[in-house]
């Protein structure tokens, strides 16, 4: 019996890694979720979803209402990580804060903090990203 896909170059691995660039608006937030979403549920990261469409989520809504210029996103898997990053041209970083219990908005970077491994801002302070730890099966069981 022969093997239907004999003589075929085997499938390449899917990318671990997109980044996408575009111009401020509020329903990019939506759509940089959604397509993080996509490409986590690609590279079978159930594990991590709720936290990564979080921390996208604060990310990228602090790039659009306080940065300036085109936005650069990108998502990229190395290992046991997830890293997270959103670039604008403003040279003021993020930064965490205490809002009231009244206030609307306040507490992005302080939820960044509390679901990341780690996080950061370049040294030119244009650039935000910070890192999720993706579990191992045996860390996913006893989720």
């Amino acid at each position: 019996m022969t093997s239907i896909t004999r003589g075929l170059p085997a499938a390449a691995p899917p990318p671990r890694a997109f980044a996408v660039a575009f111009e401020p608006a509020d329903s990019r937030v939506k759509h940089m979720r959604r397509i993080t979403g996509a490409a986590l549920r690609l590279w079978k990261l159930d594990a991590v979803t709720d936290e990564a469409l979080l921390v996208v989520s604060e990310l990228v809504t602090n790039a659009v209402r306080h940065g300036t210029g085109t936005i650069r996103f990108r998502v990229r898997r190395t290992g046991d990580r997830l890293r997270i990053e959103v670039t604008d041209q403003s040279p003021r970083p993020p930064q965490p804060r205490e809002a009231g219990p009244l206030d609307e908005s306040g507490r992005g970077m302080l939820i960044v903090a509390m679901l990341a491994a780690e996080w950061g801002v370049s040294p030119d302070g244009t650039t935000t990203w910070c890192t999720l730890t993706i579990p191992t099966a045996g860390q996913e069981a006893g989720r």
